[in-house]
């Protein structure tokens, strides 16, 4: 089975609108990245029900490890860089969509991290 993780960083104490709102960019963000680059897991994954998984961090250095592992693993990711329009400073790294892809491969790098 294939599915997607969205990590979102706790540590900007985002309202919880923000906090949706960022993960539905890394989510679509890091989809149309598998579509164009990766169809066939891309295609398998809608297949499945489109699974997502959103999990939390509490550093920006723990979201960049994460941004690093995905792209070392050659997996669609999207990192969410915030315009700084409402509760955070402009240019805030707020969340970071990884896949879809494999499960035993995604969770290699995100298995560990606590459900949101």
């Amino acid at each position: 089975m294939a599915k997607q993780v969205i990590v979102v960083r706790k540590d900007l104490h985002m309202g919880a609108g923000k906090l949706v709102g960022q993960a539905c960019h890394a989510c679509l963000s890091a989809s149309e990245e598998a579509r164009k680059h990766y169809p066939d897991i891309w295609k398998k994954w809608l297949s499945e029900g489109a699974k997502k998984i959103v999990v939390k961090v509490y550093s920006l250095e723990e979201l960049l490890a994460l941004e690093k592992e995905a792209k070392r693993l050659g997996m669609s990711n999207a990192l969410i860089i915030d315009r700084g329009l409402t509760q955070i400073p402009p240019d805030t790294p707020t969340s970071l969509g990884i896949g879809p892809a494999e499960d035993e491969v995604i969770d290699r790098i995100t298995g560990k991290l606590k459900l949101i």
